[in-house]
């Protein structure tokens, strides 16, 4: 199995506009890989996603019982805790991979959990984009969510950046492309969904029955615009004790940071690329840098120029070893056309695609 080495630019680069539009092809383009990797971002981003990240194995080992307090089955499990809802390759449910899905609205209002209802798209049709937040009480994981949302922010932040990159190409090679659209789209919207990933270690079973080409995660699009990824971390969790720690009177600020391998102890595991020939290559990201890939509302709104890309995560034939990650979908708000030419929304868009991939 190959391994393919992403395009990478610098936070510097985005900032004053100097990203080559051969970059870009390199990166989004027909031809590619559908992945662009920014490195020197914000210098608290290592140590934020290292938090975060240790969050992801405490929630997973969190008790059943704690699950209920944050779990909403009527918004489809893509708000709150999810497990075991999303459909693998031969149709069974994934059991492998506990999520956290959180709506990104406070990025355009610190108020708000959700987007707002609309005429269009009430609360009852589209519960998984409209539902609240549904966060863990404090007590249960303290300091989780000002960390969650403050890794969120960063990670947008940073693709409002590369949306203006796209942007200018767009305007350039794309007849009646409207200014500054993506930028707008992605800076605007209350309906991006962050999504903290924990890859339970694999049952002896699974090691024994042999390697499967994607045991956690199906292959598959994303079906937003841009994908922020922190790198993934790797917790020995027979040797770290990933259990919620007994605090005694007072609850800390913040959970301590767990004891992350130096790196995968599977050299197959990890993120894997269909390329453009249908040949999956591992794409590494370096953990001091944020990756974007493309989704399949990018690949509509700039008419087929940048093109969204299947991928799958590979499970960790190592016992005891969980995988953790972060992934924000930045996306369009549901009114927000996403086929400029056919005048689709976003939220049509989307609601095939969920019903799709749910069970």
């Amino acid at each position: 199995m190959a391994t393919a080495q992403p395009v990478v630019v610098s936070l510097a680069d985005l900032k004053t506009g100097n990203i080559s539009f051969e970059t870009l092809q390199e990166a989004f383009g027909p031809e590619s890989l559908g992945i662009l990797v920014v490195k020197d971002v914000p210098p608290e981003f290592p140590q934020l996603r290292h938090q975060l990240l240790s969050y992801a194995s405490y929630m997973g080992n969190l008790s059943e019982a704690d699950f209920e307090e944050f779990t909403n089955e009527a918004a489809k499990y893509l708000v709150g805790w999810s497990k075991g809802r999303e459909k693998l390759k031969d149709g069974a449910a994934d059991e492998y991979k506990g999520s956290f899905y959180a709506n990104c609205a406070f990025y355009v209002d610190p108020s708000l959990e959700s987007a707002k209802p609309t005429e269009k798209f009430p609360l009852e049709e589209f519960p998984e984009y409209l539902a609240p937040n549904s966060w863990p009480p404090n007590e249960m994981l303290p300091g989780f969510k000002p960390t969650m949302e403050q890794m969120c922010r960063l990670i947008i932040d940073t693709a409002v950046l590369v949306a203006r990159a796209c942007d200018k190409f767009a305007e350039k090679e794309i007849p009646g492309y409207p200014s500054a659209y993506l930028e707008n789209v992605v800076k605007s919207s209350s309906t991006t969904k962050a999504r903290l990933l924990h890859y339970y270690p694999m049952p002896e079973e699974a090691i024994a029955k042999g390697q499967e080409e994607d045991n956690w995660c199906a292959v598959h699009k994303d079906h937003g615009c841009l994908t922020g990824l922190t790198s993934a971390m790797f917790i020995d969790e027979l040797k770290t004790d990933a259990k919620v720690p007994k605090f005694g009177g007072k609850l800390p600020e913040l959970l301590p940071s767990l004891e992350e391998l130096p790196r995968s102890p599977d050299p197959q595991a990890g993120l894997w690329i269909k390329d453009r020939k249908g040949i999956p290559v591992q794409v590494k990201i370096p953990r001091d840098c944020i990756a974007f890939q493309t989704g399949e509302a990018l690949e509509r709104i700039t008419r087929g120029k940048f093109k969204a890309v299947e991928h799958s995560v590979r499970g960790a034939y190592v016992k005891g070893v969980a995988r953790n990650t972060l992934a924000v979908f930045t996306q369009p708000n549901l009114e927000d056309e996403v086929d400029l030419d056919q005048h689709i929304t976003f939220g049509e868009f989307a609601r095939s695609i969920i019903a799709k991939n749910t069970v």
